[in-house]
């Protein structure tokens, strides 16, 4: 059996990155659209990759409007403004939020029309030139060949995909993800730690993949305590870095399962991010389906070390949920409740979140088959 395997054309990581990518990105085009945030602006974030793109005579223009998780208006405000400052390629710096965005308004100078309308279609139009500065280790948008837009009008977040959506240059230095607070480094780390075990264990899951993936979690377990508690550890900042882009690389080949299916919901009707919404349902989605996938459920317990070949496969992966339970815990992963999300609310569209679910895709990727009920169960089991 064959296998495709897609990544960034160029990768540049470690200590220096932006500086060794320096030559390659400026080779892109004449005038960027740098894609970012007000925080990363006010952090400086953004001031490094535009005296790096002015030392070498590029012009740039700063879009900072991306002031949540992407919106199709927002990404209607991107667009305008590469348009009209007549940009000819895009450079995002930031967490997800910006990379995605920058994906999406690359696709639209392309493509045209809103990018509503590429709601369950593969966008296959060339885009402008993309360079992906990711300031989290999480996210993997650096890596992949999706972007996840909010439709503001019908109230869901749109998982969209093409190959013509992956970074051109990614460039993953650690030295961009110091300034990250301890909520981000939590929710961007565990969001990695999804992408790395749904790739593993779901059906399109292959040998490189694998390799990728379980290289991630090995790095998450023991790193992301480490940046969780000590925000200036350098080294467990680069470890962190290359765990998320192992991840991406992961998840953007074999994809996503159950998790990232019922996560999206929660985020686009109850505004959670992305990340925190993907652990809150990590070990109730877990403990769901791992009887699916005992024998990759138990080779991730014995990857960090928590089950070994004395340990039968189910008794190994139940240990790894254990794993999880604790990592999340260790990070303050607060419950729905806790959130400040109202249970009758919760339960009243939770009819609506399961069927946005399975129409995603994602849980159908998953190695045990997952029904709409089993989805509400799942939802109704993060209450008990």
């Amino acid at each position: 059996m064959g296998f495709q395997f897609i990544m960034p054309k160029q990768v540049f990581y470690g200590e220096n990155a932006l500086s060794d990518g320096g030559a390659s990105i400026c080779a892109l085009g004449k005038k960027a659209l740098v894609v970012t945030d007000p925080m990363m602006v006010k952090l400086g974030n953004a001031k490094l990759v535009t005296d790096m793109l002015s030392a070498n005579g590029v012009e740039f223009v700063i879009f900072d409007g991306i002031t949540g998780e992407p919106t199709d208006k927002m990404i209607d405000a991107g667009l305008s403004v590469y348009k009209n400052e007549g940009c000819d390629f895009l450079v995002a710096v930031g967490g997800g939020s910006p990379i995605d965005s920058m994906k999406a308004i690359a696709a639209l100078a392309t493509s045209g029309g809103s990018i509503n309308d590429y709601l369950g279609k593969v966008i296959t139009v060339p885009t402008p030139p993309m360079v992906a500065v990711p300031t989290t280790s999480g996210t993997g948008s650096e890596a992949t060949q999706f972007t996840i837009i909010t439709n503001t009008e019908k109230d869901i977040k749109m998982l969209l995909k093409g190959a013509v959506l992956m970074p051109d240059i990614a460039v993953v230095d650690p030295a961009f993800t110091m300034t990250a607070p301890k909520s981000v480094t939590a929710a961007t780390g565990l969001d990695a730690l999804c992408h790395a075990a749904e790739a593993y264990t779901s059906k399109k899951a292959q040998p490189l993949t694998d390799d990728y993936a379980l290289s991630a979690i090995k790095k998450i377990f023991k790193y992301l305590p480490v940046c969780y508690n000590e925000g200036d550890n350098v080294n467990a900042r680069a470890q962190m870095s290359q765990a998320a882009l192992e991840a991406g690389i992961a998840f953007n080949n074999a994809s996503v399962t159950v998790i990232h299916g019922m996560s999206r919901p929660i985020g686009a009707l109850f505004h959670v991010p992305h990340g925190i919404s993907n652990a809150m349902l990590l070990c109730e989605c877990f403990s769901f389906v791992y009887d699916g996938a005992l024998g990759r459920f138990a080779a991730m317990a014995r990857a960090i070390g928590a089950a070994d070949d004395n340990d039968d496969d189910k008794s190994a992966a139940e240990k790894f949920i254990a794993e999880c339970k604790k990592l999340c815990d260790i990070c303050e992963i607060p419950t729905l409740e806790k959130y400040g999300i109202d249970k009758d609310e919760f339960f009243s569209k939770m009819d609506k979140m399961a069927g946005d679910a399975v129409a995603s895709g994602s849980p159908a990727n998953t190695i045990k088959t997952v029904e709409k009920e089993d989805v509400l169960t799942i939802y109704k089991n993060l209450w008990k």
